[in-house]
């Protein structure tokens, strides 16, 4: 293995622990600033709406810059965000230090999804993407689960300075591994790199990573209270059920980038059918534990396999501009998250109770199907008519 694959591991693993830690963590964060749990919510929206600027606006700014210095860049507005969280007096300090640190979340992933690929042989390219994301399930099996112990012990602004310490390793990790230019690095134009979003299909990979990824974090979001209020757990075992969950991340994204490697339309239309099942099983069956401790296990297996899968679809049809539809796929997987988180919240707010935003994640997921399967069609008419 690359040692550079490592260094983006690390990367992704301190951006995933900021990403997702603050889902079991909502409660403490909204009795603390004094807000509701929708409105909470906004600090995950707010973070996915944000990645979503930085994937496109910051990567649209730094692709005539070598690589690495860019997620050495990267790396240090991270850390920064992350210590304003942890300091934040206010629900507004809070949102800013998200904000901050969200930004240099989709180009981190964007590039370094370019970067990973790069480091290995074609046939290969889905499993490195898949080992760069390895540090965002490691976050979840390990960093989410005892993050959110941490904070329920000794405040959740203790787990934001753990974060920033994180960083700082991931930080000298990606200075000291990930090489100064890979063999297939040419200088970048941005105007060449725009030209991909003239293709339809690497449109459509982006819509159905919104909503693939969207689905998940729909049902995902306000995992906690449905736990609590739903199911009956106490919220003790919250952390104990989201590594439950992470091994699960860990799981499917290992598999699912060796599957993806080998045929990746079938991949994404069994995994995503699958999940859109498991949605509704969890839906129906969320009061009883059992039903709940396997729906969470097996969602966290479906929803990441389909990592590697998205992110290789888009830029195998941007292969020749790879790094702004990178990025932008990396936007589409943090607007799906916020798509998820508000359609979430507002079911919530309306009274639908806590499975809610779980039915909704299913309906999102189904969408994602539906617009797969366009795609595939077109793309197979496009090939018999080259024929």
């Amino acid at each position: 293995m690359p040692l550079g694959l490592l260094a983006l591991a690390i990367g992704g693993f301190g951006i995933g622990l900021t990403e997702f830690v603050i889902m079991g963590l909502l409660p403490e964060v909204a009795a603390d600033f004094g807000v509701t749990e929708a409105v909470a919510g906004w600090l995950i929206t707010g973070y996915a709406l944000s990645v979503v600027v930085g994937a496109l606006v910051v990567t649209a700014l730094v692709t005539r810059f070598p690589r690495k210095n860019v997620l050495v860049a990267l790396m240090g507005l991270f850390i920064a965000g992350n210590l304003l969280s942890a300091i934040a007096g206010s629900y507004e300090a809070m949102m800013l230090g998200r904000v901050v640190a969200a930004l240099c979340h989709g180009a981190f992933f964007g590039i370094g999804a370019v970067v990973a690929a790069s480091l290995v042989e074609p046939a290969k390219k889905a499993g490195a993407i898949a080992m760069m994301f390895a540090g965002l399930t490691a976050a979840n099996v390990l960093g989410v689960p005892f993050g959110t112990l941490l904070g329920q012990t000794y405040g959740w602004r203790s787990t934001f300075w753990a974060i920033t310490v994180i960083g700082v390793v991931a930080l000298v990790g990606t200075i000291t591994l990930v090489p100064a230019k890979t063999d297939s690095e040419t200088p970048g134009h941005l105007r060449s790199e725009l030209r991909a979003f003239g293709r339809l299909q690497v449109w459509l990979s982006i819509a159905i990573t919104i909503l693939g990824y969207g689905g998940m974090f729909g049902a995902f979001t306000y995992i906690a209270f449905t736990l609590t209020e739903v199911s009956g757990f106490t919220s003790g075992s919250v952390p104990w059920l989201l590594i439950l969950f992470g091994v699960g991340l860990f799981i499917g994204n290992y598999l699912g980038g060796r599957a993806a490697d080998r045929n990746l339309t079938a991949t994404l239309l069994t995994l995503l059918a699958a999940l859109t099942a498991v949605l509704v099983f969890f839906a129906f069956s969320a009061e009883s534990q059992i039903a709940t401790v396997v729906s969470l296990f097996l969602m966290g297996v479906l929803g990441f396999a389909t990592v590697p899968g998205l992110q290789m679809r888009v830029m195998a049809f941007a292969d020749d501009a790879p790094t702004m539809a990178s990025g932008a796929n990396i936007a589409a997987f943090n607007l799906g998250n916020a798509l998820g988180a508000w359609i979430g919240g507002v079911t919530i707010t309306a009274g639908l109770g806590y499975t809610s935003p779980i039915w909704a994640g299913a309906v999102i997921t189904v969408a994602a199907v539906v617009v797969l399967v366009v795609a595939t069609r077109l793309q197979h008419q496009r090939s018999m008519v080259r024929i």
